[in-house]
């Protein structure tokens, strides 16, 4: 019956399972982010073709998966409006990225956790056109 008042270190597994972890984060932030780009790309697009139609022409509006007649002078200002706010979303899920990126180097250094085939650089390029074992090991966890 020892009782100890400090955490044991965490294993391996678990330093390299919460790695992933952040890095599965990471990547779904990433994927947010380019929808949310896609989407802004599309209304800026609708706004900029509505914008030249007549204000009372009717259009329809896919709302909840139900698609509403309106008017152009009814949906316009729904759209800018819906615009501004996915731009805003963009800007915090752009520093929510780099956030986690920072926070995923520091958890790499502070674990001294290295992936084989990050660094190769001008001279990894040269030995992975000339050795085909090279390029088999590239993004390979290791963790020391």
């Amino acid at each position: 019956m020892s009782t100890e008042s400090t955490k044991p270190a965490p294993s391996q597994e678990a330093i390299v399972a919460q790695f992933q972890q952040l890095r599965n984060d990471q990547r779904n932030l990433a994927n947010n982010l380019n929808t949310l780009e896609m989407d802004l790309r599309e209304h800026k697009t609708v706004i900029e073709t509505l914008k030249l139609a007549d204000p009372d022409r009717k259009c329809f509006r896919l709302i909840g998966g139900v698609l509403c007649e309106r008017t152009v002078k009814e949906v316009l200002p729904q759209l800018v409006e819906n615009q501004d706010f996915i731009a805003q979303t963009i800007t915090l899920i752009t520093e929510d990225l780099s956030k986690k990126g920072t926070e995923l180097n520091k958890f790499k250094e502070e674990h001294n956790i290295k992936i084989r085939g990050e660094h190769l650089g001008a001279e990894g390029g040269k030995d992975a056109e000339t050795s085909g074992s090279k390029s088999e090991n590239r993004n390979v966890l290791v963790s020391n």
